[in-house]
């Protein structure tokens, strides 16, 4: 999508969440600046990340893949906030966008 990715990424436990994301966003960024000659690309400050069950892998993979369907009928933002609603998570609306 032109605003946002969806990355499914297997994590070991002694490695950071953190630290996986600085790297993507620092090597993508690099990429986007030198390759694609994008001077205006920037990553937002943060990042949003839910746990995924092994069982649940290649379902999580097919909603990736259907981005640009699912977005036809929702924006992301919705799609986001509805993700955080049924994560349980709590958050302000206003400190979102």
């Amino acid at each position: 999508m032109a605003d946002h990715v969806h990355l499914l990424v297997g994590l070991p436990a002694t490695v950071r969440l953190s630290d996986v994301m600085r790297e993507v966003k620092a090597v993508s960024s690099r990429w986007m600046h030198e390759e694609i000659k994008d001077p205006g690309f920037a990553w937002q400050e943060g990042y949003g990340a839910f746990s995924v069950s092994a069982s649940q892998r290649t379902e999580v993979r097919a909603y990736i893949e259907r981005q640009e369907e699912h977005h036809r009928k929702r924006t992301f933002q919705e799609e986001y906030e509805e993700l955080l609603r049924r994560s349980g998570v709590a958050y302000d609306p206003r400190h979102l966008w």
